[in-house]
C-alpha cells in the first residue's frame, strides 16, 4: 500500500544565478555535485527510511542542462547499482504534468494540461500515465521566458517572473495596451516573442519612473495571462473535457490561477494546480512520476544511462 510523500527537500540556486541575471550552466552543474548527496541524506533521515528499504530510484533524464542532468543520473545509477535496485529515467515535463496528482483533491484522467514554465508552453491531452497528445505549443518564446525577459527590460532581478508579478500588483489598468500574439490564430499554438519586442519598445518610449514601470508590468502580465487563459478554454472546448491541470513555474502566478478558475468554473469545468512548493522544479514530482512508472513494471538494472538535454514529451507516449 502506498504511503504517499514522506519527505522532500530543495536547494535553490536563485541567489547564485541572480548575481549573473540568469542560469550559468557550469555553476549549476558544480553546485549539483556539492548538494545532491547531502539532500539525499536529509530526505532519508526525515522520512525515517533506510536506503535498503528503497524499491527503485527515479531521476530526471531530460530535458535540461546536460551537465546538471549528468550529475543526477550518475548519482542515481551508482546508488541503485550499489543497492541492486532498478532506476527509472523520468521526463522533466512528465514530472510537472503529473505533479497536481500529489495534491488533494487531485484530477482524474483524462484531462487537459497547460504546461507553462520558463522553457515550455504546451497544451496536452492526458489520457493516463504515458498517454500524452500534444494539442498546441509555443512557436518561439515560452510564457515564462516572456515574463523573465520583460522583467529584465524593466530592471527587475532574477528570477523575473515573480518580480514582475509583484510590480504589476502596483500597476494601473488601461494605461498601456500590449499585443496578444496568436490570440485568434484558430489553433492552440502560442507566440510570445512579439510581446517581448512590444515591451522593449514601450520601455524605450516611456519615462522610467516607478509608476510607469508598474503600469508596463501590469500590461505585460495581463497580455500573457489573457493568451494562456483563452487557449486553455479553447483546448477544453476542442477536446470536450472539463478538467484542466496547470503545471510548471508560471502556474504559481496568482492572477493566472484566479483567472483560470473563474473562467473555467463559469463554464462548468474545474482547474487543478500543484501546491506552490511543487510548481517549480522539485524532486517530489520526479519521485512521484517514478512511482507511477514502477507500478507499470517499468525500470532497469542495466545502469548504462544516457541523458537527453532535448527530449520531446511525446516520445515517451506508451
Amino acid at each position: 500500500m502506498g504511503r504517499g510523500l514522506l519527505s522532500h527537500a530543495l536547494h535553490t540556486q536563485i541567489a547564485m544565478h541572480g548575481e549573473y541575471g540568469g542560469v550559468v550552466p557550469e555553476l549549476a552543474s558544480r553546485d549539483h555535485v556539492q548538494r545532491v548527496i547531502p539532500l539525499v541524506r536529509q530526505v532519508m533521515l526525515e522520512a525515517n527510511v533506510s536506503l535498503q528499504q528503497l524499491d527503485a530510484i527515479a531521476y530526471t533524464q531530460g530535458p535540461g542542462l546536460g551537465g546538471a542532468l549528468l550529475v543526477g543520473a550518475s548519482v542515481a545509477n551508482a546508488l541503485a547499482y550499489a543497492l541492486d535496485i532498478p532506476t527509472i529515467g523520468i521526463h522533466h515535463l512528465e514530472g510537472h504534468l503529473l505533479s497536481p496528482l500529489l495534491s488533494d483533491p487531485a484530477p482524474e484522467f483524462p484531462f487537459v494540461a497547460l504546461l507553462v514554465s520558463g522553457g515550455h508552453t504546451q497544451l496536452m491531452r492526458v489520457n493516463g500515465v504515458g498517454q500524452y497528445e500534444l494539442l498546441g505549443e509555443t512557436v518561439d518564446d515560452a510564457a515564462g521566458e516572456a515574463f523573465d525577459k520583460s522583467a529584465k527590460l524593466l530592471g527587475l532581478g532574477y528570477p523575473g517572473g515573480p518580480a514582475l508579478a509583484r510590480l504589476a500588483a502596483l500597476g494601473r489598468t488601461g494605461r498601456y495596451k500590449l499585443p496578444r500574439p496568436m490570440l485568434h490564430s484558430g489553433n492552440l499554438d502560442f507566440s510570445f516573442s512579439g510581446l517581448k519586442t512590444a515591451v522593449l519598445t514601450l520601455v524605450r518610449q516611456s519615462e522610467p519612473d516607478e509608476q510607469t514601470r508598474a503600469d508596463i508590468a501590469y500590461a505585460t502580465q495581463e497580455a500573457i495571462i489573457d493568451v494562456l487563459a483563452h487557449k486553455a478554454r479553447a483546448a477544453l472546448a476542442q477536446t470536450g473535457l472539463t478538467q484542466l491541470v496547470v503545471a510548471g513555474g508560471v502556474g504559481a502566478n496568482q492572477l493566472l490561477r484566479s483567472r483560470l478558475s473563474d473562467d473555467i468554473g463559469r463554464r462548468g469545468g474545474r482547474v487543478f494546480y500543484p501546491d506552490l512548493e511543487f510548481c517549480t522544479d522539485n524532486g517530489a514530482m520526479i519521485a512521484f512520476a517514478g512511482a507511477l512508472r514502477l507500478a507499470q513494471r517499468e525500470g532497469s538494472k542495466e545502469y548504462r544511462f544516457n541523458v537527453k538535454p532535448r527530449w520531446n514529451l511525446q516520445e515517451i507516449t506508451s
